[in-house]
């Protein structure tokens, strides 16, 4: 049997070809090393400093603190206990991939266990402990993956409640960081806000990649001459949109156009010689996929 072969980019932007088999197995690699690094910045930084940022993971450090349970004792049972009511109340839309993730972390934390804390000072280990943790959740999502944990518990509750999932997401993530701030003290509540927005950060920071794309929106009483010296002396690519004025009520034609940080300044230029009149904003794009800029990675 062949595999079709399809191109993909790797997370450092590489093109590749990759038979559906090999995507498997590298989704795979990346939910292993993804969990084994969440598992080693909760052992060494995070646990040892008390430091609760949200989650599943935060929980058993707190459940650790107050009763001595294990923290994989409440990472297992936790996810137990949630994936039960999944498959009652979601109808089981789990796959292979999210299993693994979730069960494969209490495994990794119960190995690392023995690990020493890499630093007493609960500064250092909420910035970098949230730093492995967005790490290892990004590696984890890059799989294609879960670690299942408050998005699960969301879901339940949107089921009921009817309210956004992330903002369920934060409200039990509230609930964790609040709790550590009784059973420890309101400055570890506060580390342990601190770990919760940088792990947020790292992660958005690996699904949408550093960029230095920008998108400008052009309007101007010569729409045409502008598009012309976008495409001749930028090689860019330009969309016309029609608008219609909030205040004068004329018809205009928009111009739209993603560039390089490098390009800016010489739109800039181009704008102002044809229409020292136009109206420019510039703003960041996180991502941008196609011609001209970074492949699109296969599904």
């Amino acid at each position: 049997m062949r595999y079709r072969k399809r191109w993909l980019r790797g997370p450092q932007g590489t093109r590749r070809m990759q038979s559906p088999w090999m995507r498997h197995l590298l989704d795979l690699l990346w939910i292993i090393l993804g969990t084994f690094i969440i598992a080693i910045s909760f052992n060494v930084l995070l646990r040892p400093n008390q430091v609760a940022s949200g989650g599943v993971v935060g929980l058993s450090v707190v459940i650790d603190h107050a009763f001595g349970i294990a923290p994989a004792i409440t990472q297992w049972g936790s996810n137990i206990v949630l994936f039960l009511l999944g498959f009652i109340v979601l109808g089981g839309r789990f796959g292979f991939k999210t299993i693994l993730g979730t069960f494969l972390f209490p495994t990794f934390v119960l190995v690392t266990s023995q690990l020493g804390a890499w630093t007493q000072n609960p500064l250092l280990a909420a910035i970098y402990g949230g730093l492995g943790i967005g790490l290892g959740i990004g590696l984890v999502l890059w799989g294609r993956g879960s670690t299942g944990g408050t998005d699960l518990a969301a879901q339940l509750m949107h089921r009921f409640v009817g309210f956004p999932v992330g903002g369920l997401i934060l409200f039990l993530d509230g609930l964790v960081i609040i709790s550590a701030g009784i059973v420890f003290s309101p400055e570890k509540a506060l580390y342990a806000l601190l770990g919760l927005i940088i792990t947020s950060r790292t992660i958005d920071l690996l699904q949408t990649g550093i960029s230095n794309s920008k998108a400008a929106i052009i309007i101007s009483a010569h729409p045409h001459a502008i598009r012309d010296k976008i495409l001749n002396e930028l090689d860019r690519g330009v969309t016309l949109w029609t608008g219609t004025g909030g205040f004068s009520g004329e018809q205009r034609e928009l111009l739209w156009v993603v560039i390089s940080q490098n390009e800016v300044s010489l739109l800039r230029a181009l704008v102002r010689d044809i229409d020292p009149h136009a109206f420019m904003t510039v703003c960041p794009a996180s991502e941008v996929i196609g011609e001209g800029f970074q492949p699109h990675a296969a599904k």
